[in-house]
């Protein structure tokens, strides 16, 4: 069966976007981002996919998933739920969803592996929330030591909790 699990960099208040961007551009956050996902086939929203500068992300299997039945785009596979996707990577050991809210949300009743950078801070302007969740149902597997990124001046780490 596949694993599914959830990526996301998450401020205190639990903000993770605004005006269909990400809050925080940090670079050691990226790289983390691409370092996990890397091979695996990662699945998301229509504006999360719309939200990057270059198309598909190279190296990874891009699911979008949309209500537009018309929808398009060449490097991508377009599915029209959370369960069309997850049906379309059952032949793979673990599928990573990147996003958005509204996709989070769905995903995390059925997520075994959370990767978090947890952000200190917190932001007013955001209009995108990942979901609240009981911490007690998970489990660190690892946590980092708290960086700070020197471009925006806020602190993060990095956790991976897996549920009970």
């Amino acid at each position: 069966m596949t694993k599914i699990s959830i990526i996301v960099a998450v401020t205190r208040n639990n903000a993770i976007g605004t005006n269909g961007d990400l809050l925080y551009h940090i670079s050691a956050d990226l790289k983390h981002f691409k370092e996990i996902t890397m091979g695996h086939p990662i699945i998301m929203g229509r504006k999360t996919f719309e939200s990057f500068p270059n198309g598909p992300l190279p190296g990874r299997r891009n699911i979008v998933i949309t209500r537009n039945t018309d929808y398009v785009h060449q490097g991508i596979e377009v599915v029209h739920s959370l369960k069309e996707a997850i049906d379309a990577v059952a032949d793979t050991d673990e599928a990573m969803v990147i996003g958005g809210g509204e996709i989070y949300r769905e995903a995390m009743s059925i997520a075994s592996r959370l990767y978090l950078t947890e952000i200190d801070a917190t932001r007013d302007d955001a209009d995108t929330f990942f979901p609240n969740f009981n911490r007690d149902e998970w489990e660190i597997e690892s946590q980092s030591e708290t960086f700070e990124d020197p471009r925006s001046g806020v602190s993060y780490r990095f956790t991976c909790l897996s549920h009970r």
